[in-house]
């Protein structure tokens, strides 16, 4: 079962998107505080070569996923480095490195993936951001690290998602 359903994550999209600029900051804010791991993950993608705009995509993902776990009701444990680590092992298991695949490949494994996946609205979230962004093939070292960082947010969060509501909305 899901910890966040599409519509959770409908309501953290569209209250994502009615935020102001300073509005933004101050969630941002939030999240360094009470998720510092998961929004250090995002600053380090200035070390593999991202740019601003890049950068910001992958922390627009965070603040809508982080939105979505406090509509949710559940109370989610600080994502550690570990279980960081633990996302990128199954990313990686997932994507079978070294195997070339074709772009009709590429969308065929995506599919797959979010198909098989216990949180597939924010995966599928995450995979069409990324299309929108030019990130569904993957060329570079710095786009590679864009789309690894983006997934593992999802697997983070999919790995420490809470089975009951623990606090009211």
């Amino acid at each position: 079962m899901t910890a966040i359903s599409l519509p959770v994550l409908a309501q953290a999209v569209r209250s994502f998107e009615r935020l102001s600029f300073d509005e933004r900051t101050q969630l941002a804010d939030e999240v360094q505080a009470r998720q510092p791991n998961l929004f250090l993950s995002v600053l380090a993608l200035e070390g593999f070569g991202a740019s601003l705009a890049q950068m910001e995509m992958v922390l627009n993902l965070l603040l809508v996923f982080y939105g979505a776990m406090k509509i949710s009701g559940k109370v989610w444990p600080i994502i550690s480095e570990d279980i960081q680590d633990r996302g990128f092992k199954r990313i990686g298991a997932r994507a079978r490195p070294g195997k070339a695949m074709t772009p009709l490949r590429q969308q065929q494994a995506a599919a797959r993936a979010i198909d098989e996946h216990p949180e597939k609205p924010m995966l599928a979230y995450a995979v069409s951001q990324l299309s929108e962004h030019g990130l569904q093939a993957v060329e570079t070292e710095t786009q590679q690290m864009i789309t690894l960082v983006a997934l593992n947010l999802v697997e983070s969060i999919a790995l420490t998602a809470p089975t009951t509501k623990v606090r009211a909305r």
